[in-house]
C-alpha cells in the first residue's frame, strides 16, 4: 500500500488523509472522529501529556497544568525560537510543535495500520503577510519538525489548491473555481480551472489562475469579538483615577489565543497591581485579577468562540460566564459582532478583489465559490465573499475535512 498520506495541520483542527479506492480519505484520529483539536495540556497533576478534545477536557475539568493551542500561528514568528515555562521548565516553542505533529504522525499511523514515510502538508498561501523571508522561514520550520518525527520525503501544497482537488473529485464538467478556505489563522484564495478530464494530470499549474492569502481567519474574529464585548467586563475600557484608560496589553493577550500565557507571567501580575491601586472601577478588575489568578483565560476564550459559533446561525446568543466573579451573562447580538469584525472582512474583501484582478478574470466568468475551512461559515465573510462574484453558484465542502482529503489526492500523486 502507498505510504504517502496528506497532513492538514491547522490552526485550531487537524486532519491526515490517505486516498485509496472506495474508502473515506479522512483518517479517524480521535473517538472516531477524523479531526484532532490543535491542542496540547501537560497535566501537572497527572504528569501526562494530552491531545485533542481530551485535553481541552482536562483543561476545563480543573486540573492544574499548561493548555497551548494555535501553534501554527508561531510559524514564521521570531516566537518561534523562543522558550516558554511548562511545568517549571523552559521548553522551546519549536519543540512543542514537534510534540504536536509527532503525535498526530503517531495517531495517522496507528489508524491506517502502517508507517507513513511521505507526506504533502498544507499551507496557507501567506503564513505572514507581506515578508517574503518569514513566509520562507515558516516553510522550513515545518518541513524540519515533520523531518524530525518521521516523515522523510515531504512537499507542501496550498491549501486552497488542496480543497480544490477534493472538489473537483464530485464534479461531472469543466468549472471556473474560487475555492475560499477561511481557517482559523488565514483566509486563503485560489482561482482554479477545474474538470474530471483535468484530474488525472500530474502537473496543474496551468489550471490555477491566481492564489492569495491573508493574515486573518478565525481566531481573530474571537478575538475582537472578546475586546468588543467580553473584556469591558474585566476593565477595558475603564478609566484611572487621572481619567487615562486602564493599559490595553493584559486585554489583548487574553483575547488572543496563543498569548494568553503571557498574562500568567508574574510581571504582569506585578503590573495589575499597580494599575489595581488607581482602578476607579475596582469590580471589574477584581474580575480581572480573579480569572488570572485561577489561569481560567482559555476558558473564556473558549466560551468567546463559542458565542461566535452560535451567531452563525442565530441573530442573538446569550453567552452565561459563570466562572467570572458574580457570573454575569452577556447577550451577543450578530450586529455587533459584525461590527467588530468589520475591518478584517474588509481586508478580505479586498483580497479577493486583488485576487481577480491579479488574474484578469472578471467576475461574471466564476463558475462557482467553495467554501471550505472552520470559520466559512461566519455569515457576513461569506455574503462579502458571495457579492463579489454574484453569478457564481455558492457550493460547501467539508468545512474541517476538504484540505486533507485534497492533500491525500496530491500526496498519491506525488509519491504513489
Amino acid at each position: 500500500m502507498p505510504t504517502a498520506c496528506g497532513v492538514d495541520f491547522g490552526t485550531s483542527n487537524s486532519t491526515v488523509g490517505w486516498s485509496r479506492p472506495a474508502q473515506s480519505a479522512l483518517l479517524l484520529l480521535e473517538d472516531d472522529k477524523p479531526t484532532l483539536p490543535s491542542v496540547l495540556f501537560f497535566n501537572s497533576e497527572e504528569d501526562v501529556i494530552t491531545y485533542g478534545r481530551a485535553a481541552l477536557a482536562e483543561y476545563l475539568a480543573g486540573y492544574e497544568g499548561r493548555l497551548m493551542r494555535s501553534l501554527k500561528s508561531l510559524l514564521g514568528t521570531r516566537l518561534m525560537d523562543d522558550d516558554t515555562e511548562v511545568l517549571g521548565r523552559a521548553v522551546p516553542f519549536r519543540a512543542l510543535l514537534g510534540q504536536f505533529i509527532g503525535e498526530l504522525k503517531r495517531r495517522a499511523d496507528l489508524a491506517a495500520g502502517c508507517e507513513f514515510t511521505s507526506a504533502v502538508f498544507g499551507r496557507p498561501v501567506f503564513f505572514v503577510d507581506g515578508n517574503p523571508e518569514a513566509d520562507q522561514l515558516a516553510e522550513n520550520t515545518l518541513a524540519d519538525v515533520a523531518r524530525a518525527v518521521g516523515f522523510r520525503n515531504i512537499a507542501f501544497q496550498y491549501e486552497p489548491i488542496a480543497a480544490a482537488f477534493d472538489y473537483e473529485s464530485q464534479i461531472d464538467r469543466e468549472q471556473l473555481v474560487l475555492v475560499a478556505d477561511i481557517g482559523g489563522g488565514t483566509s486563503d484564495f485560489s482561482l482554479v480551472r477545474l474538470a474530471p478530464q483535468r484530474a488525472a494530470r500530474e502537473d496543474r499549474r496551468d489550471d490555477i489562475l491566481a492564489s492569495g492569502g491573508v493574515h486573518i481567519g478565525g481566531t481573530d474574529f474571537d478575538k475582537y469579538l472578546s475586546l468588543a464585548r467580553i473584556m469591558p467586563l474585566l476593565g477595558l475600557g475603564s478609566l484611572l483615577k487621572n481619567g487615562v484608560e486602564v493599559p490595553s496589553s493584559h486585554y489583548y493577550d487574553l483575547a488572543t489565543w496563543h498569548t494568553i500565557n503571557s498574562a500568567y507571567t508574574r510581571r504582569a501580575w506585578l503590573d495589575l497591581k499597580d494599575v489595581y491601586r488607581d482602578a476607579c472601577e475596582k469590580d471589574k478588575l477584581d474580575r480581572l485579577h480573579d480569572l488570572i489568578r485561577r489561569r481560567s483565560g482559555h476558558w473564556l476564550a473558549l466560551k468567546v468562540e463559542e458565542g461566535k459559533i452560535a451567531l452563525s446561525d442565530a441573530a442573538r446568543v446569550e453567552l452565561s460566564l459563570d466562572r467570572l466573579l458574580s457570573s454575569p451573562t452577556v447577550s451577543l447580538q450578530r450586529a455587533d459582532f459584525d461590527a467588530s469584525i468589520g475591518k478584517l472582512v474588509t481586508s478580505v474583501e479586498e483580497t479577493v478583489k486583488n485576487l481577480l484582478r491579479d488574474a484578469s478574470v472578471s467576475p461574471a466568468a466564476v463558475d462557482t465559490v467553495f467554501f471550505t475551512g472552520g470559520s466559512s461559515g461566519v455569515p457576513l465573510l461569506r455574503e462579502k465573499i458571495a457579492a463579489l462574484v454574484p453569478g457564481a453558484q455558492r457550493m460547501e465542502g467539508d468545512l474541517f475535512g476538504s484540505i486533507g482529503a485534497g492533500l491525500a489526492l496530491d500526496a498519491r500523486r506525488k509519491f504513489g
